[in-house]
């Protein structure tokens, strides 16, 4: 039985973007099963995505993480270890909706995430039949590709202090859709880690967020975990992709508070 694309391939997390809502999204680095794409549904979330930068968690594993995801109504996303366009098409033809580009520096990185990530004629990924995202059902290459390209994310991660001052030159880069403030990363390079109530990271999120919109872009909020405050005003300002922290930080989290429980018994 045919079964029309607009049916079997979807991303929720560009179409919440598209209605200027924001979106909740979770960071895979320990869990290395399928069961943590269900968790996460379950939980509220709208995507989850694997970082197999900082992480010792092989293609295959995100691939499988990723096509339950896909089963579980949430978009699954990858954080690259760099930006070789093998890895890239890799992870995109294992089951990711979307990739997250950490290590961007100039409008002309941002184009080579594009290119990889991106069937012609708007990039140069390599077509590929029967992937999971379309339930391993074969349509038109042309269909399946265009259908394709636009359900799939590229978030480039703004994280250093070269990459804020060419903030909008690649903002304005064809086929970028999200820009990933990496603010862990981004104080450490303005010589206050951590330090995130300093004007200068304010400063940078409007800048930012200020390109992003000026482009039709959107902004993520990435490393703010343990500043709600912060992450709210952000949001307010303009921010709309919020990443709230690691499956290893819910995990010592929720385990820490248990063992704070029962510690506090008064007998």
């Amino acid at each position: 039985m045919s079964v029309p694309l607009r049916d079997v391939l979807r991303n929720v997390v560009k179409e919440k973007l598209a209605r200027d809502e924001v979106v909740a999204s979770m960071i895979v680095r320990l869990v290395r099963t399928v069961e943590i794409a269900r968790i996460a549904a379950s939980a509220g979330f709208d995507t989850l995505y694997i970082d197999v930068e900082h992480s010792s968690i092989s293609l295959d594993a995100a691939g499988q993480i990723c096509i339950a995801a896909l089963g579980a109504g949430i978009a699954p996303f990858v954080r690259v270890p760099g930006l070789a366009p093998a890895t890239i098409g890799r992870v995109l033809d294992g089951g990711a909706l979307g990739i997250i580009a950490p290590h961007i520096r100039s409008a002309e990185d941002a184009r080579k995430v594009v290119a990889a990530a991106k069937f012609p004629p708007y990039g140069e990924r390599s077509a590929n039949a029967g992937l999971p995202h379309l339930q391993y059902r074969n349509y038109p290459t042309d269909e399946a590709n265009a259908a394709l390209n636009d359900a799939t994310l590229v978030a480039v991660m703004i994280e250093t202090l070269e990459a804020l001052d060419k903030v909008e030159e690649i903002a304005a880069v064809d086929g970028v859709d999200l820009l990933l403030v990496g603010t862990n990363d981004l104080t450490a390079e303005m010589g206050i880690p951590g330090r995130y109530d300093e004007p200068r990271v304010r400063a940078a999120f409007e800048r930012i967020i200020a390109a992003a919109r000026a482009n039709g872009r959107h902004v993520g909020i990435g490393g703010l975990a343990s500043r709600p405050d912060l992450t709210a005003e952000f949001v307010r300002m303009g921010a709309r992709f919020v990443s709230t922290g690691t499956d290893l930080a819910f995990l010592m989290a929720g385990a820490a508070a248990k063992a704070r429980q029962v510690a506090e018994i008064k007998l």
